[in-house]
């Protein structure tokens, strides 16, 4: 072998030896980013916290207050156990209902027939505040999965006091 392509080999494997340093040097940092913002399978997707039309607590109007939960993943997920609660500690637990994958369910605060796509929290109230509220859901094992909130003045951490 010529001194040459001896030469060159050696230069290839330190380039390629440079190379997988860099990569393996830049790894952790990508691994770290990812552990820090984890993605939820199972997560709060809208809420309707103000009915439309007259808060005059009729049942119709109570259904038109609801929370949607979306499973992003291909595969379904039992629910039976997870709950949806209020900041007043207005608690649905989720009974024996399995989310099918990349799917949909509308959880309203009204009384109605549970169905695949609604779900019904046999209220008499509403649930949701109009100014300012958080939904959090929570796993079998009371874990927050996902919270969604409104309303707050962000500037002075006021909630206000006109609650439903």
């Amino acid at each position: 072998m010529s001194a040459s392509a001896f030469m060159g080999r050696r230069l290839a494997a330190a380039v390629l030896a440079a190379g997988a340093l860099v990569s393996v040097a830049a790894l952790p940092a990508s691994a770290d980013d990812h552990s820090r913002a984890p993605r939820h399978l199972v997560e709060i997707s809208a809420v309707q916290y103000n009915s439309p039309g007259p808060d005059d607590r009729s049942n119709r109007s109570l259904n038109r207050e609801w929370v949607e939960v979306t499973n992003t993943a291909r595969h379904a997920v039992n629910l039976e156990g997870w709950t949806l609660e209020d900041e007043d500690g207005h608690t649905y637990t989720f009974d024996d209902y399995r989310l099918a994958g990349r799917a949909t369910v509308r959880i309203h605060t009204g009384v109605g027939r549970d169905s695949r796509t609604d779900l019904y929290q046999d209220r008499r109230n509403y649930v949701w505040d109009n100014r300012s509220d958080t939904a959090t859901l929570r796993n079998d094992r009371g874990r927050s999965i996902d919270e969604v909130s409104w309303g707050y003045d962000r500037h002075h951490g006021d909630r206000g006091d006109n609650r439903r």
